[in-house]
């Protein structure tokens, strides 16, 4: 896996994160990043060994690696002081240990006030960083209060003003562009094979493009550069330089699946966006999941999950996973000192271990399978159904996303050849067996139930059957269940039981209900035919905290074919930190 950092050369030093792409391609995974949003260097490197490697993602980004202001909140990280990697991260020979072990486990790395001291020591006034930049290094644009940025639809104003106060570097000056060439230079003389730029909107296109021109090899780039309608500064301005990140994508997501209709998002290279070979996209990332701007692990009916699965298989942009923690306040910085720790299939420790998700993990098998292939055999009976193919021959994939409150039953025309293969989403495959859901094709086809607000997949690099529990036979039924809750608004139901299609009780695994019958909540799952299970509900508060049921826990075992429903009623209240 590669590091890779983020550049935002027109604000205040840089925000810089990195991605580490030094290692030859055919000793690398994917192409499917993750956000490491405030994880240390330390337990970086651990998860990639752990984890992050053999799963098969291609990227991580980790947080700004230089000087930073200090303060506990998350947005210290990126207001930086001098260069010298020493942050609340970690040092810099944390950070090279950490390059070094993740491009072991074949993963590249992406790396991105007025007056006080950094968290280094260093000391610094808003035009006065001593030994790196004084007031000539700035732009003043000579507005005020402040030189803060007023009219967007201004050029000028915009690439040359203060944005929140964050003094402006002048980098159409020789001294400031060679300043930031020497600090990417060295990131990338510890292996970082890459760079996002943050509020690259804010620096012009051909800034940027000559202070590339000066690094001493090719890193993956990738910008943040927001749309904004009517604005004179579009997106497509900065393709020359490399990826850029597309969030009207990440809008078009969270309206689709909140109720818009996912089955306007099959042609998206005809939105008018920036073409997909050159779009970074996410469902979710560190600011979208605190401002409202996108879908979020608090989104409701289980629409960050099946987004992101759609954000996977679908065959535009190089998709980002943002893997990160539960917040009371947007400003809050990360738990644990910072230690990211992950359990089993989520998190632990106030982390919440996206990445690790059976349904994400998943898709990125079932991703780094079909490559680049096109879409192929799309079908979509209605607004909130799709399913989908991708590749041919060896390297086939197929995936349908149910974002209905209903579950859909069909006969699937698949890319795939004759054989059973493993759904990634409800489960794992290992040595030809299935630990969820397996299917048969037959003739190219096969018959299926998706589940209510929920996905499943197949793809030719996870072949398998479902293994047989205790008496239980095989084929799987489809259990609708069925949960009367009252809740608060921001609070949610979840499913959560003993056999591994309901989390195997870890709560980061669980099953959300749909409220769309409120306060019925309920919620379709094909579980294994004969099995016999345990299972509750829990209760996931606003500030990600859970509540169980009380005891004792429901028990039942699935019919032998056809369907099945369950109906219960929330028990009295208890909390538990573990089962």
């Amino acid at each position: 896996m590669r590091p890779f950092s983020t550049l935002g050369w027109g604000l205040l030093l840089g925000y810089l994160s990195q991605l580490c792409l030094s290692e030859p391609a055919n000793t690398m995974n994917g192409t499917v990043i993750i956000q490491m949003f405030e994880w240390t260097w330390d337990s970086i490197a651990a998860e990639c060994t752990d984890f992050i490697g053999p799963a098969g993602y291609g990227f991580v980004q980790v947080s700004p690696a230089g000087e930073h202001v200090q303060g506990s909140q998350w947005w210290t990280d990126y207001q930086p002081v001098s260069y010298t990697l020493a942050s609340k991260r970690g040092n810099r020979e944390q950070y090279a240990n950490m390059i070094t072990t993740c491009h072991n486990a074949g993963v590249r790395i992406i790396t991105g006030i007025d007056s006080g001291t950094g968290v280094a020591g260093s000391t610094f006034t808003h035009y006065n960083y001593p030994g790196i930049y004084q007031n000539q290094d700035f732009h003043h644009c000579g507005l005020e209060p402040g030189d803060d940025i007023v009219n967007y639809n201004n050029r000028l104003e915009v690439q040359t003003c203060e944005l929140v106060n964050l003094a402006d570097l002048a980098t159409d000056t020789e001294y400031v562009r060679g300043r930031l060439a020497q600090y990417a230079n060295d990131l990338l003389s510890l292996g970082v094979d890459g760079f996002r730029l943050d509020a690259a909107k804010h620096i012009p296109t051909a800034d940027i493009a000559n202070i590339l021109s000066r690094l001493t090899s090719k890193p993956y780039i990738t910008q943040e550069v927001i749309f904004g309608a009517g604005e004179p500064i579009q997106p497509s301005e900065y393709v020359q330089n490399g990826d850029v990140q597309e969030f009207r994508y990440t809008s078009a997501l969270r309206d689709a699946f909140l109720g818009g209709g996912i089955s306007s998002l099959q042609n998206l290279d005809n939105q008018g966006w920036v073409s997909g070979c050159q779009a970074n996209v996410f469902v979710t990332n560190h600011d979208t999941e605190r401002n409202g701007d996108s879908l979020s692990q608090s989104s409701p009916s289980n629409t960050y999950v099946t987004a992101t699965i759609f954000s996977l298989a679908h065959s535009y942009g190089t998709p980002t996973i943002l893997s990160s923690y539960t917040f009371s306040n947007i400003d809050d910085g990360a738990p644990n000192g910072g230690a990211g720790t992950c359990s089993g299939t989520g998190g632990s420790n106030g982390w919440l271990c996206q990445h690790r998700w059976i349904a994400f993990s998943g898709m990125v098998g079932w991703r780094n399978t079909v490559g680049r292939a096109v879409i192929n055999n799309w079908v979509s009976p209605q607004s909130q159904q799709i399913a989908f193919g991708r590749g041919s021959g060896d390297s086939a994939g197929f995936v349908a996303i149910n974002n209905a409150d209903s579950t859909w039953s069909s006969t699937f025309e698949t890319p795939l050849g004759d054989g059973s293969y493993c759904d990634v989403i409800s489960g794992t495959s290992s040595d030809g067996v299935c630990s969820g859901v397996s299917f048969t094709i037959s003739g190219g086809s096969f018959s299926a139930t998706v589940p209510a607000r929920s996905a499943i997949a197949i793809h030719t690099g996870a072949k398998g059957t479902k293994s047989v529990f205790g008496t239980g036979g095989p084929g799987t039924v489809a259990v609708t269940f069925s949960e009367t809750a009252t809740t608060s608004f921001g609070e949610n139901i979840f499913l959560v039981g003993s056999i591994s299609q309901l989390g195997s009780w870890d709560p980061s695994s669980s099953l959300p209900l749909s409220s769309a019958t409120y306060p019925v909540w309920t919620v379709s799952v094909n579980l294994p035919a004969n099995t016999a299970f345990e299972y509750k509900f829990i209760r996931k508060e606003t500030d990600g905290s859970v509540i169980w049921e009380s005891d004792p826990n429901r028990r039942a075992t699935v019919a032998s074919s056809g369907t099945q429903s369950l109906s219960s009623s929330w028990q009295n209240l208890l909390v538990h930190d573990e089962m």
